[in-house]
């Protein structure tokens, strides 16, 4: 029996997660603005940071839970890869600087308690067990244990791979023109198909009322001299920052939000509060190599968060914000559960 065809529009991060769903039982082509497999979205660029307790702080307890339910999904999802994938759930740990301990405490104050998870205040002893390159460097911070993060770079490399192998249709640098009609079949640049899967981000701004760019600014950094075992996040009144340690010795370097829609390169402002601050937390940071520094901008609605939208047999999945590699598996499984999974 000849399977049902479906297109996916965008190959950043969602699509790909929609792809991996969706491949066993439908034809898929994927449609994606870029030229290549490699580099597109914001996905490409993150930390892949898995943090359901250390967003709660920023985000409704709803958007936390289902970042923990997400975990599971995502295990299932990379165990489908032909290599491997790191997928780490080793916890994070929250430090500050003994001048930014009201930071510290703020932030502590501030997370949302999650059924059967619960964060952990941590001293210089217990701060050295869990990360011996940092002894002696803090002395108070919190341990969130049901955290995670994974590789991104190895996530894009082995899915665009398996999809590949199992005869996914791609079509890179393409502008997508949708003619959308009241039933299917629905049809993408003159070709014919049951379903579409609209995963483009910020590219469907035009055809999302209130969709906006939220700039997002990464350093990877290659240092042998610092080895850190989870994501560590340095509290800062103004640049606060994480560090996400990747294999092989490599760290994704990153800050929060800027409320921006400026998709240009990073500011020399922006490049040195990141290194310096990472240099703060380890004197090692000095001698790595800068691999890259780059900026993009991640989709979000007004109220930052996602939205599930469905028009015949259009289906949209947009407005993650900072909580794409936390929630894209769940929403994804949400968005398709009703009419294709």
């Amino acid at each position: 029996m000849k399977k049902p065809r479906i297109a996916i529009l965008g190959f950043g991060l969602v699509g790909r997660v929609a792809a991996l769903m969706l491949h066993k039982h439908y034809q898929l082509s994927v449609y994606e603005a870029a030229e290549s497999a490699s580099h597109n979205g914001a996905g490409a660029l993150a930390a892949a940071m898995l943090a359901p307790m250390a967003e709660s702080v920023s985000c409704e307890t709803d958007i936390a839970e289902l970042g923990l339910k997400a975990m599971g999904i995502w295990a299932e999802l990379l165990n489908q890869l032909p290599g491997d994938v790191m997928f780490q759930q080793a916890g994070t740990l929250v430090v500050a600087h003994t001048q930014d301990m009201g930071d510290l405490q703020s932030f502590i104050q501030r997370i949302k308690p999650l059924e059967g998870h619960s964060a952990q205040r941590v001293r210089g002893q217990h701060i050295a067990n869990l990360e011996p390159d940092l002894a002696g460097r803090f002395h108070q911070g919190v341990y969130l244990p049901s955290e995670g993060q994974l590789d991104n770079v190895a996530f894009y490399r082995e899915s665009y791979q398996l999809l590949q192998q199992v005869g996914v249709q791609f079509h890179f640098s393409q502008a997508v023109q949708l003619e959308q009609r009241n039933s299917a079949p629905v049809e993408v640049n003159g070709q014919i198909f049951d379903w579409i899967i609209d995963c483009r981000g910020i590219g469907a701004k035009t055809q999302n009322k209130g969709l906006r760019g939220v700039r997002g600014e990464v350093a990877r950094v290659f240092a042998p001299e610092v080895t850190l075992n989870r994501p560590v996040r340095l509290m800062h009144p103004r640049y606060p920052i994480y560090i996400a340690p990747k294999p092989n010795h490599e760290f994704v370097i990153g800050a929060t939000e800027i409320e921006s829609q400026d998709s240009g390169p990073i500011t020399v402002r922006s490049a040195l509060e990141l290194l310096s601050a990472a240099y703060t937390i380890h004197s090692g940071f000095a001698e790595g190599r800068v691999m890259a520094i780059e900026a993009g901008l991640r989709p979000a609605f007004d109220d930052n968060r996602p939205r599930i939208s469905s028009k015949g047999n259009v289906i949209s999945i947009n407005g993650l914000y900072r909580h794409g590699y936390l929630l894209a598996p769940v929403i994804v499984r949400q968005a398709l559960a009703k009419e294709l999974l």
